[in-house]
């Protein structure tokens, strides 16, 4: 009876346990429900249409909210403060809608996301501001175009200039357009997110323009660009973080200035960036990586080299491994340093014959040595070597000897591979644990390295037909 009476008690005790359990959680449920934002409307042509809502997290996107809309295209979404910034709504036709998460319930009718022309914010003041700039600031850039067509004719043109008039007109409008514009980024409550992104949406949006069309407001796009502050939540949830950095940097690449002026201009604002990156070692990696290749791309290596050694030499940072090893080859392996020596051994191949001739670079006699990274596994490779072996008697001619470095572990795929290579070819079947790789830095294939016969580097190409330019401008022209 005793044993009978304990058992009725622990039931007793575990259903009160599991009644103040669920009570719990409901409280905690309906807290993160009161705490959501909801973004609801009626899209016609959408009825039974799945309906997402994604955010910004940087480089990256994520799902917040996902919903089916009814028969009638009705839905309902939600939103927490964490995904306060910009998000976009889209269904299956995948065309987004831009809206802002700031806090507030969001109301919207139309016929479907992909035409915007329909679309209607019924509801939410800071969207209602986001769309109507969205409309009206365009027109005004297209105005402003206009009149500065019609300003330089009437400056430069004999056939106007001496129309006085006209050119106090056109001048007057230029400037009233651009009042009308500040006017309305003013009135904007300086609490409001509306009031921090639209301004940095012009400013990323007008560089093609500035760039092209009005190069007096290039210096003052510099500065705004290098006055912010990539470690803001705001940037960082925007979905501008991307197109800042690309806009900013591809100002100065196509500002008509000298390849030495374009260095200096990306010098400052690398500077500028890092003023606040280095107190975030998390975005300092995402922008740092990102920049980084982002210069490779465009051949810019004398900046990324800068950027390379400016993350390196900041000892408050926390850089992770893989771009530790990205940036260090641009310190050990910069243009004027000494390049590894690479032991062959009696791994070498030329025309797939075995090799002990040369045990090493250091042996081959000749004023420069074009070292290669690849593999027979990498689809890049395998396009940028044809042209190599088609160049070689012409680069030989000219001086310039190959010596190819596979990063495969199949010895059979690398002796097929090399059959056809005219050059020497080298494998330890050690992937990227290979020493020569390890010794150079590469961290993707192909690589390419340019050398003289002191095996001081001379150029990093960042492709074959980067290699073909420089043999054409050096070494050809050079000879005439």
């Amino acid at each position: 009876m005793r044993n009978k009476n304990i058992k009725n008690r622990l039931i007793k005790y575990f259903y009160h346990l599991n009644s103040i359990l669920r009570i719990i959680c409901i409280i905690l449920t309906g807290g993160a429900y009161t705490n959501a934002q909801t973004i609801s409307g009626n899209l016609s042509l959408l009825a039974n249409q799945s309906i997402k809502l994604e955010g910004f997290n940087g480089l990256k996107t994520y799902p917040i909210s996902t919903t089916t809309s009814d028969s009638m295209g009705n839905f309902t979404l939600q939103y927490t403060k964490a995904d306060h910034g910009i998000g976009y709504l889209k269904s299956v036709d995948n065309k987004p809608l831009f809206v802002i998460l700031s806090g507030e319930d969001i109301e919207i009718v139309g016929e479907a996301f992909s035409i915007v022309e329909t679309i209607q914010v019924v509801k939410g003041q800071e969207n209602q501001w986001f769309g109507q700039y969205a409309k009206e600031h365009p027109k005004r850039e297209q105005a402003l175009s206009a009149w500065l067509y019609l300003e330089k004719m009437y400056t430069m043109d004999e056939m106007f200039s001496l129309q006085k008039t006209p050119l106090e007109v056109i001048q007057a409008e230029k400037q009233r357009i651009k009042n009308e514009d500040a006017a309305f980024l003013a009135k904007l409550p300086k609490d409001s997110y509306v009031n921090w992104y639209l301004p940095v949406r012009k400013l990323v949006s007008s560089v093609t323009t500035v760039g092209q069309y009005r190069p007096e407001e290039i210096h003052a796009t510099f500065a705004a660009f290098r006055a912010m502050d990539y470690t803001d939540p705001r940037l960082y949830k925007s979905g501008l973080f991307k197109d800042a950095i690309e806009s900013h940097f591809w100002m100065i690449e196509n500002s008509g200035r000298s390849l030495d002026s374009v260095f200096i201009e990306m010098k400052h604002s690398i500077d500028a960036m890092m003023v606040h990156l280095v107190k975030d070692d998390k975005k300092l990696n995402e922008v740092a990586d990102y920049l980084f290749n982002l210069m490779e791309k465009h051949s810019l290596f004398r900046a990324s080299e800068y950027l390379a050694i400016k993350v390196l030499n900041e000892t408050k940072c926390t850089i992770d491994s893989d771009l530790t090893k990205q940036l260090e080859c641009y310190r050990t392996m910069k243009k004027g340093n000494i390049a590894p020596e690479i032991n062959f051994g009696k791994m070498s191949y030329l025309n797939g014959v075995k090799q002990t001739q040369f045990s090493n670079l250091s042996n081959l006699n000749t004023p420069y040595i074009l070292v290669v990274f690849g593999a027979s596994w990498c689809p890049k490779c395998m396009e940028e070597l044809p042209i190599v072996i088609q160049n070689y008697v012409k680069w030989s001619n000219l001086g310039v000897d190959v010596v190819y470095i596979s990063l495969d572990t199949d010895k059979a795929a690398f002796e097929q591979a090399v059959k056809s290579y005219p050059f020497f070819a080298y494998c330890d079947y050690k992937k990227w644990e290979s020493k020569a790789a390890q010794d150079y830095y590469v961290f993707g294939t192909p690589t390419f390295y340019l050398l003289n016969n002191k095996r001081e580097i001379i150029m990093r190409p960042n492709s074959t037909s980067q290699m073909e330019a420089w043999v054409d401008w050096v070494l050809e022209k050079g000879n005439k």
